[in-house]
């Protein structure tokens, strides 16, 4: 595949496959989107924010249907896409998605908080092919910030130290 001058193999990626990364939320507490430390590069916690507002709120199997729940998720990988490309500059720097945590805002009896943060996997997979396999984990927990039904944070590496990318 090849990019349009000016994009990016990544990117080019995103857009065939309908996806846009949004403008990096700002942080709803005291930390930052990203930090880059050697090669690798760690997110925030990620909410499923679309144009600065939670399109769905509450637990899911509940309020939220599993299949919501893991379009949010999606949504949330995007948005650590977005702050790891405001940190570094260019999505194309990361050679491996190493690791990618989960959590679900959970109804006591659901159980598929896999599936929901498969939403994510999936996604990354499409991306990045190969290099977007990951290890993983998927929490169930009783509430996340702002009662958002979903939250991630992303480990990736890169092709070589993680200098921040100056806009």
């Amino acid at each position: 595949m090849t990019a349009a001058p000016g994009s990016t193999r990544v990117r080019a990626r995103l857009d065939a496959l309908g996806l846009t990364l949004p403008t990096v939320a700002a942080p709803v507490a005291a930390y930052v989107p990203a930090v880059a430390t050697g090669v690798h590069v760690h997110t925030s916690g990620q909410l499923p924010f679309v144009d600065g507002a939670l399109p769905r709120t509450g637990k899911v199997g509940a309020e939220v249907t599993q299949e919501q729940a893991a379009e949010l998720a999606a949504t949330c990988c995007l948005n650590a896409l977005a702050a790891i490309e405001a940190l570094v500059g260019d999505l194309d720097r990361i050679v491996r998605v190493v690791k990618l945590t989960g959590y679900v805002a959970s109804d006591p009896a659901f159980t598929a908080q896999p599936a929901v943060i498969n939403g994510a996997s999936t996604l990354l997979g499409e991306v990045f092919g190969e290099a977007g396999t990951h290890a993983r984990a998927a929490v169930g927990v009783a509430v996340l910030p702002l009662d958002a039904p979903v939250e991630l944070d992303l480990l990736v590496e890169l092709d070589g130290p993680a200098a921040p990318h100056s806009a």
